[in-house]
């Protein structure tokens, strides 16, 4: 198979993930253990499979957050609830909200149970050397329910294709904030959006698009240019190349009927609303441009 199928793949599974972060269910079992605002459920939730792990490893691992705003939700997170506990407590709000967005009838169907087996299939092959995220979400016990199994198995391949988007980042010398002017620049989302929620400032999103100019890779005011344009998807095809052996080792017929399973599933999230049209991934209804 191709390398651009983990593409493919990411475009119909990256929805179904989404849900953890923007399902009132999550946001009201994460605020039900004690955590005090959005970004300390989101880091806390996010990072648990870690373990109790500090901010520091936290913002290494996840790469585009600016330090500062890890640290006000980690470790204080942990004093409050355990990794343990925000990890049960996902699995229970996620059962909730996929239940409530999908239905008992869809929740309770061969297909879904069909799906959940062949995507943790899938990733319990992924390659997990270098790939903190990836293997923490892989360590994780096969949920019972399949609904939750397919959520699990969905997010160690989400994890194990961002490890490896962020190594490619690194090899190619692109820090986070230039990471970030990048994405921006090839209008997948919004630049000041994305430094708010990130929380670079003014002066660093500066000095990062003023680093990317010197590459040529944006123009005076910011706008992609042909060799920003080249780089971006050769970096895009290093991130495939590097999610493809969960995919090879489930076999083209694996991964097509799990790419048909979860079609409707993304296409339900997306449908919605619950995932915002401005959100940080630029995950929008224009993402199913990949086909095939």
């Amino acid at each position: 198979m191709s390398d651009s199928v983990a593409r493919v793949m990411w475009e119909r599974f990256e929805p179904v993930h989404q849900l953890v972060y923007f399902s009132a269910e999550v946001r009201e079992a994460l605020d039900g253990l004690g955590l005090r605002g959005y970004w300390m459920g989101y880091f806390a939730q996010r990072a648990a499979p870690l373990g109790p792990a500090p901010a520091s490893v936290v913002a290494g691992c996840f790469y585009v957050f600016h330090p500062d705003r890890v640290a006000r939700a980690l470790p204080d997170a942990w004093a409050l609830a355990s990794p343990q506990q925000v990890i049960e407590a996902r699995e229970r709000a996620v059962d909730a909200a996929m239940t409530g967005l999908f239905g008992a009838d869809v929740i309770a169907s061969a297909e879904l149970a069909e799906a959940a087996d062949l995507a943790w299939e899938a990733a319990q092959a992924a390659d997990t050397a270098g790939r903190v995220l990836g293997a923490a979400n892989q360590a994780l016990p096969r949920p019972a329910q399949p609904h939750v199994r397919l959520w699990q198995a969905l997010t160690t391949l989400r994890e194990h294709r961002g490890d490896g988007h962020v190594a490619v980042l690194v090899g190619r010398r692109l820090g986070p904030v230039e990471a970030l002017v990048l994405k921006s620049a090839t209008g997948e989302t919004d630049a000041e959006f994305q430094r708010h929620i990130r929380q670079w400032d003014v002066g660093q999103w500066r000095a990062a698009r003023a680093e990317l100019r010197g590459r040529g890779w944006v123009d005076e005011e910011g706008r992609l240019t042909g060799a920003g344009a080249a780089a971006h998807e050769a970096m895009e095809a290093d991130t495939d190349a590097a999610a493809a052996v969960p995919w090879r080792t489930l076999g083209a017929d694996g991964t097509t009927r799990l790419a048909r399973l979860l079609e409707p599933l993304a296409r339900r999230v997306l449908d919605s609303g619950i995932v915002p049209a401005g959100n940080p991934v630029g995950l929008t209804q224009s993402t199913w441009g990949s086909t095939g």
